[in-house]
This record gives structure tokens, C-alpha cells and sequence, in this order.
């Protein structure tokens, strides 16, 4: 059987802006009177963030859901652009070679949406064929993995997966809810994507998967769509239901290609905030280290959604050997993917 073999990743960000400045600038006077706002964004482990829309320049928070993916589409087709041709240039492929082009968001829609859109912009194919991975989340970079390695496997074509994420774009009124307060202090936007090859004699093989969902705490982590934008739910009781489970998910995925923990170079894991890393961290007996390049993307980027754990496996570009790539979201969803050097 073809192996499908992650040759290229990319990635693109709208402008910087500092995590103290926002705050500042703008939600400290949006959450007034919220005495824990100021110390929960000072704690979610984010320094820089990106934003089409950054709340300091303009306040979105009163837009409609209609003027919101309006403003998606202008602003993710460029981005979106950006990290393809990126990607496609560190495999040095040309678009005419892909075969199949999907796009994982849950930040915004349009019909025709960005699969083809930017596969017209970027001269991929007329034949090609798409998907679109919709309102997953912020694990959705994974089983987009998982499908079109699949597709790569089964069809002897490359492939090209785009995560483009603008949480900016769903700020929300004001309200007296710590949840909504988190999310504010942690999503940020980024577009990245990975092109994947047949067979390829460079790059990482896509050597497992596994999926595992509590549906018992389904209410714990929810985007709603609502007439102001999407609306994020996060309870503070992800990270416990995340504890149960994470251990049981990387001994099934090592264990099919016969590794143990200590086996792995390196731990590509989303970071969707400080204690979801401390908990990867203390459940799985990783050491700090370990962790540094997540932790970077966090404090650099903050949690870009679908897009973040691709962040990560683009810091990592030099490490060597197996790679463990995890990624968290609604469902409660855990999944995580094996990548093997050649």
C-alpha cells in the first residue's frame, strides 16, 4: 500500500497584536465589573495574537452573523492563498498536481466557499476534487488529515489540507461570563495547510490515527451559531475530562506501530490553553521540554483553532523521528495522529 507522506506545511497570519494591549485597549473597559476578567487574561499563556480584526481598531461585537461571513470571505481568501502556495512550495509541487484540495474551518461559510475559490485562484485542476470539513472545531485539522491521507493511499494523488480559522471575527457583547472571558483571552486567526504525497522519499508517513469522544460531556465545549456571530461554551471541567482520556488514546496509537512514549521525538499538541498542556504533560510523563513547542505557539500565537496544531508541527520541522500530533474540541473529541520519518 502507498504511503501518504506529509511533504509540505505553510502557513500565513494577519497583523500581530500584544496580548496586553488588547486588553487595555479594549476589553478591560468591555468586561467592567468582571473582577477575574483582568487575572484570567493575564494567565492563558498568550503574549502575541493575530487578528483580521483586532477589537482595538474596530468593535464587531454588535455585527450580525450575515456581515460576519462577509467579512470572513475577503479576509480568509488571501490568507487561505498565502499558506497553500506555501505549503505547495516547500513540497515543490505546483497546484495543477493536487488532487485533492480540503478546507477544515468552523470561523465561517460562504457557497462557492474557499475550496473553490482558492483552487480557481491558485490554478489547481477543474477535475480536482474537494472537501470541506465544517464546525468541527478545533481538532478538525486531524481527521482532515485522516481523509485525505486516505485519498492519497487510495488514489496515488497528492493532497492538500487548509485550516483557516478567524475567531476575531466572533467577538461577542459584553456579558458577565467567564467563559466568554476565556475565550476573549485565548482564539486567535491563522491560516495553515500540509500537502501530502504518494510515496514521497522525504518528509513524515501518516503511520496511525485515533479517535475517542466522551459523549457524556458533550456540553462542555460548544460553538453555537447565533443572529451576533458564534458563540463559544468552554467549561473549566475540559482538562479533567481530558486527563481521563488522553493516556488511553496515545498507548492505542503507539501501540499499533509498536512504540512505548519515551519512542517519540516530538508531541505536536494543540494548545488550547495552559491546562490542557499541564494535563498532556503530567498525563503522559512528558517533561517540560517536551512541551516547549506548543507552549510557544500558545504564547506566540495564541489557540488559532483547527489552524494551531498545524503551527506546531511547523515549529517542529526539525525534529527526528516518530511524531505525535493531538488535537482537542466539542464532543468532548480527543484525536491524534502517528507521523513517522522516511
Amino acid at each position: 500500500m502507498t504511503a501518504a507522506v506529509v511533504t509540505g506545511v505553510g502557513s500565513a497570519l494577519p497583523a500581530t497584536f500584544e496580548q496586553d494591549a488588547v486588553w487595555d485597549g479594549f476589553f478591560a473597559d468591555h468586561y467592567e465589573g468582571v473582577r477575574a476578567a483582568r487575572r484570567i487574561f493575564q494567565s492563558a499563556g498568550v503574549q502575541r495574537r493575530h487578528a483580521v480584526a483586532s477589537p482595538m481598531d474596530e468593535d464587531l461585537s454588535q455585527w450580525g452573523t450575515g456581515a460576519r461571513m462577509e467579512r470572513y470571505v475577503q479576509e480568509a481568501l488571501p490568507l487561505g492563498k498565502q499558506a497553500v502556495a506555501g505549503a505547495l512550495d516547500v513540497a515543490g509541487l505546483a497546484p495543477g498536481d493536487v488532487g485533492l484540495f480540503a478546507v477544515a474551518t468552523c470561523t465561517g461559510y460562504a457557497t462557492p466557499g474557499l475550496d473553490i475559490r482558492l483552487a480557481s485562484d491558485l490554478g489547481m485542476p477543474p477535475g480536482l476534487q474537494r472537501l470541506l470539513v465544517g464546525h468541527m472545531g478545533c481538532y478538525a485539522a486531524i481527521p482532515g488529515l485522516a481523509a485525505v491521507s486516505d485519498f492519497v493511499t487510495a488514489r496515488s494523488r497528492p493532497a492538500v489540507l487548509l485550516c483557516c480559522e478567524l475567531t476575531s471575527l466572533h467577538v461577542q457583547p459584553a456579558q458577565r461570563d467567564l467563559e466568554q472571558v476565556v475565550a476573549h483571552a485565548l482564539f486567535s486567526d491563522a491560516a495553515a495547510a500540509v500537502v501530502l504525497e504518494p510515496g514521497a522519499s522525504r518528509g513524515r508517513r501518516v503511520a496511525g490515527m485515533v479517535a475517542r469522544t466522551d459523549a457524556s460531556t458533550a456540553d462542555h465545549m460548544t460553538w453555537d451559531v447565533t443572529d451576533l456571530g458564534f458563540r463559544m461554551g468552554l467549561s473549566p471541567r475540559v482538562p479533567d475530562v481530558l486527563s481521563r482520556h488522553v493516556g488511553g488514546v496515545v498507548e492505542e496509537l503507539l501501540s499499533g506501530a509498536g512504540l512505548r512514549t519515551e519512542d517519540v521525538a516530538g508531541w505536536a499538541v494543540h494548545p488550547g490553553g495552559p491546562r490542557i498542556l499541564d494535563v498532556v504533560r503530567d498525563e503522559l510523563g512528558l517533561t517540560e521540554d517536551q512541551m516547549s513547542a506548543s507552549r510557544r505557539v500558545l504564547a506566540e500565537h495564541g489557540n488559532c483553532s483547527s489552524a494551531t496544531v498545524l503551527l506546531v508541527l511547523e515549529e517542529m520541522a526539525d525534529v527526528d523521528g516518530p511524531v505525535v500530533v493531538m488535537a482537542f474540541g466539542p464532543g468532548l473529541t480527543l484525536y491524534a495522529a502517528l507521523l513517522m520519518p522516511i
